[in-house]
């Protein structure tokens, strides 16, 4: 086992075509947010029962893997898994990186972004809202100074692990705030449930680490980088983990608003009879984001390759997109109960389904904050000595 020595990224030519790329997609958002903020929202898909529209399906899939992107670093510093040591401090990076890029996205999207300055300034502690405003920037600064006290020569391990820890319980309560932003609104019937806290606790873990995998394969291969199949496989089997957990979360979600009176119609609604949203949960949620990368990862023969993390990588953040849709999309097209027990009807369209497509502006804008996040984390490894110059099994210490 060699010494971990971490280097900066060379600019070659891939990585200037990637920067470039990248680019190219961040001014596409940023023409799209002129657009939106010279129009309004009407030319969005995005109406009066469905104010959040796509971006915000973008931004809490960011804000969500943001939290699940420190699983590296957490199961380093927290478990004490020193096989892990080496990609601390991408880990570290890549969840900075993604939070800053959904916030980004859920500032554009309000239309006028120095609102901003208003939550910021004024706070409504009944609002759960008002919390996330300081887990988020919270996290930003506890796990910076994580990733400083790794990057710190000299400075005790005993110091470092106490940063990793509370970086830990930091992302732990920030993706309870986010879960919980749809599990207080007790006015839907399709996000009332205290389950939606620990649900999305699992969808960071599932998220997070797909999203590490792609980075970092990625990374690795523009950089001719080694990067040990073992390693890789290992991370496919803790990926695994994290996606059954997701897939058993979502059933006892959904059992268990089968039994409450109240919700069994959302979940008729979800389960048979709501179309696209029906349709988005089961293939896409369930089966590319489930069952699929499952069945990839445990093959006899292909699940032993480590191509197979990846190709489930790309299956999970695929049925992330879907589960996140079905879930902010679908809970608002739902009517709401205004009248508990009678039908409503009127020009508002109170107690119809509502209707929903999203339009470009909406898709150009979270592909910016997706790719807002790839460029800083890009940033990150070319001026920083983020990434170790050797990742194969022998050097982080693992053996067949």
């Amino acid at each position: 086992m060699e010494r971990t020595i971490y280097r900066e990224i060379k600019a070659t030519r891939p990585v200037w075509g990637m920067a470039v790329m990248l680019g190219a997609f961040i001014a596409a958002a940023l023409g799209s947010f002129f657009y939106v903020e010279h129009y309004g929202h009407i030319v969005t898909g995005m109406n009066n029962q469905v104010v959040w529209g796509l971006p915000h399906v973008f931004a809490i899939f960011l804000i969500v893997a943001a939290s699940g992107a420190l699983n590296v670093a957490s199961i380093v510093s927290v478990f004490d898994r020193t096989d892990y040591k080496p990609l601390a401090r991408l880990s570290a990076l890549l969840a900075m990186a993604l939070l800053v890029g959904g916030l980004a996205v859920l500032v554009l999207d309000l239309g006028r972004p120095d609102r901003i300055i208003v939550a910021m300034t004024t706070y409504n502690f009944k609002s759960i809202f008002a919390w996330n405003i300081f887990l988020y920037t919270g996290f930003l600064g506890v796990v910076a100074l994580y990733l400083f006290a790794q990057m710190t020569v000299g400075i005790p391990y005993s110091r470092v692990r106490k940063a990793g820890t509370l970086a830990f319980v930091w992302r732990l309560a920030l993706t309870t705030g986010t879960g919980s932003i749809f599990g207080w609104l007790v006015a839907r019937p399709g996000y009332d449930a205290a389950i939606m806290a620990p649900m999305f606790i699992a969808m960071s873990f599932s998220f997070g680490l797909a999203m590490f995998i792609l980075v970092v394969t990625t990374l690795c291969r523009l950089s001719h980088r080694p990067f040990g199949d073992l390693l890789m496989l290992r991370l496919g089997r803790l990926l695994a983990i994290f996606v059954a957990a997701v897939l058993y979360f979502t059933a006892v979600r959904h059992l268990t608003n089968l039994y409450a009176t109240e919700h069994r119609a959302f979940e008729i609604f979800t389960l048979t009879a709501g179309g696209s949203i029906t349709t988005l949960f089961w293939l896409g949620q369930v089966f590319i984001g489930g069952l699929a990368p499952l069945m990839v990862l445990f093959h006899p023969s292909f699940g032993k390759s480590p191509k197979a993390p990846v190709v489930a990588s790309v299956l999970v953040v695929m049925g992330a997109f879907a589960q996140l849709y079905v879930i902010v999309i679908g809970g608002q097209a739902f009517p709401m109960p205004v009248f508990p027990g009678y039908e409503v009807s009127s020009n508002f369209f109170d107690g119809a389904v509502a209707s929903y497509s999203p339009r470009w502006p909406e898709l150009l804008l979270g592909l910016g904050g997706l790719a807002i996040a790839l460029f800083v984390t890009g940033l990150g490894v070319k001026i920083l000595r983020i990434l170790p110059t050797n990742l194969s099994d022998a050097n982080v210490g693992l053996n067949r």
